[in-house]
């Protein structure tokens, strides 16, 4: 504020001390070393009713509570202007101006009337309203030329209690509180996906034109635009709510809460016992992007709608001005493919790494149970069944499953087949309503690892040994020599168990025999594989061929023979 000589100046600022109740407030200057002082001195302006010159201040409103400001104009024709901004409610709002009398009467005498007089003279007068505003947008009162006298701001939220920022200033062309729109304040959408949007705003031209440090916050959440990003911030429960920015050339989600350190289970240290800080919630969220204007939100859910709002922040004031806001829906997730099953018929599928497939199975006949046969070829896979959408089963299957399922007349089965983090799954499905009769897998122990017989190892020989079942099935040996480094992982990649022995080669063939035993405790065979050479590497493969036609693989087995004997 600006400081002049006289009994205007004096009245001025003993009626301000009188209103404020009292008379240790200190009040803001215009000299702009001791201002920049003393608006960095929390002390000054806290719980407040004086309206710092130049600088954003925060409040809170109790319903059906009015709540005043005062400051002082000391000079006449001093330009004007005053900004408040709602935050989480409308807000009704008036600014009035007090006129001081002309002259003092003891002016004549040369002494200066009593404090409690020159008071009443001039709160006498409720003042001249100058401007009133009811409603939740950004509003500001401004005049090139005001009289000198002291200004009262009255608030009042009748809805609830809010939260508000007021700034008055009586250099506004210079200070530019608040950064300046472009000609076109719109955040367009510029690319629109089922899981990300692509954001494109015009640049503030405060920071090039002004030279003041400006950096962008962009919103999203799926209930409204705001106003203002006090707003947001008030619906967000939390006054520093601000996301670190994303490193250059990667765009964070603002819904992985990993990235952000979010931990829902706790609460922000700074409560007030006036008013309780608002639980957090993950429906709205905040990031700060630096000066870029092009952001792209990724993770969203598909065929969801979103609100968005950027805001352009001056970094060193920390006030803010809202872009107009926009809003878009994600595209649908898009429609699996639904496999049809024919009743006893083997179907080949594939499903991607941590993807879905889906099967139907709509039996023509009347039926009491369904026989459901899954043979995940490579890494193990989610299985859920539904009946009519009741959900029947949800199961893991790794190797050979069978799913006996309880039927009812004119029903539909649902299969929906997950695929795991691993890699790709490749399956045969089957589904059959026929009692009885021959099974198209053959049967497998729970155990399919192929033992081998390190004493009995030579350097031309290996002995290996594999369970079976009770079944009479044909079981088919092969061999192939791998280098020395062979390892897992490669032998995990080749570990495809419905590659059936016709893909291998003829040379690769050991023999095929047949086996079961009516004993499970007894239903182990072995054999002795022949002809290898010396020290080498060599990856054996068991095949168990059913009547059908259709075979499983064993887990392979790598050996080595002895390189001296």
């Amino acid at each position: 504020m600006r400081l002049c000589k006289g009994w205007r100046s004096g009245l001025l600022l003993l009626l301000l001390l009188e209103v404020v109740g009292t008379f240790a407030q200190k009040l803001p200057t215009r000299d702009e070393g001791l201002f920049q002082m003393q608006i960095r001195d929390k002390s000054i302006f806290h719980d407040s009713s004086v309206i710092p010159d130049g600088a954003e201040i925060s409040g809170y409103l109790f319903r059906d509570t009015p709540k005043r400001y005062y400051f002082v104009v000391e000079e006449d024709n001093t330009p004007l202007s005053v900004t408040v901004t709602p935050c989480d409610a409308p807000l009704e709002w008036t600014l009035t101006l007090q006129e001081l009398p002309e002259e003092a009467s003891g002016e004549a005498s040369g002494e200066p009337e009593p404090l409690d007089q020159q008071k009443q003279q001039v709160t006498v007068d409720e003042g001249t309203e100058l401007f009133a505003y009811k409603g939740n947008d950004v509003e500001s009162y401004v005049s090139t030329s005001t009289p000198s006298g002291l200004y009262q701001l009255e608030l009042l939220s009748t809805e609830k209690d809010s939260n508000f920022k007021v700034y008055a200033s009586t250099t506004p062309e210079s200070d530019q509180p608040y950064p300046e729109l472009p000609y076109d304040p719109r955040v367009d959408v510029t690319a629109l996906g089922r899981t990300t949007v692509t954001l494109a705003w015009k640049p503030t031209p405060t920071s090039f034109l002004m030279g003041q440090p400006v950096q962008y916050c962009v919103v999203i959440n799926k209930e409204h635009n705001f106003k203002s990003m006090c707003a947001a911030e008030a619906k967000m429960g939390s006054d520093d709510a601000f996301m670190s920015a994303p490193k250059p050339g990667r765009d964070f989600s603002p819904f992985d809460f990993s990235h952000f350190g979010f931990d829902r289970g706790l609460t922000s240290n700074k409560i007030s016992r006036a008013y309780p800080a608002k639980p957090k919630t993950s429906d709205i969220h905040k990031l700060c992007i630096g000066n870029k204007n092009i952001y792209t939100v990724s993770d969203l859910k598909p065929d969801t709608q979103y609100y968005f709002d950027v805001f352009a922040v001056n970094s060193a004031t920390n006030t803010s001005t809202a872009y107009v806001g926009t809003f878009a829906r994600t595209k649908e997730e898009a429609r699996q493919k639904t496999l049809e099953l024919k009743d006893g018929k083997v179907s080949d599928v594939f499903v991607k790494r941590k993807g879905s497939k889906f099967l139907r199975f709509a039996p023509v006949s009347s039926h009491q149970r369904v026989t459901l046969f899954v043979h995940a070829c490579l890494d193990a896979v989610q299985v859920q069944v539904r009946r009519d959408g009741k959900l029947l089963l949800s199961q893991t299957a790794e190797g050979v499953r069978q799913f006996q399922l309880r039927g009812k007349p004119k029903a539909k089965y649902l299969i929906r087949l997950r695929g795991s983090r691993k890699g790709a799954s490749t399956l045969k499905v089957l589904a059959s309503t026929r009692a009885g009769g021959k099974q198209p897998f053959p049967s497998l122990p729970e155990d399919t690892r192929i033992k081998a017989f390190d004493k009995l190892r030579t350097c031309s020989s290996v002995t290996v040994a594999w369970l079976g079942t009770q079944e009479r099935n044909k079981y088919c040996v092969y061999r192939k020599e791998v280098s020395d480094d062979y390892g897992e992982e490669q032998r995990r990649r080749e570990q495809n168990r419905c590659a059936g022995p016709e893909t291998r080669r003829k040379s690769e063939k050991v023999l095929c025999k047949y086996f079961h035993s009516p004993n499970l405790q007894k239903a182990v065979t072995t054999e002795t594989v022949t002809g290898l050479e010396p020290g080498k590497s060599y990856l054996l493969d068991v095949y168990v061929v059913a009547h059908s036609g259709h075979s499983v693989k064993y887990q392979s087995k790598l050996v080595k023979t002895r390189k001296y004997c």
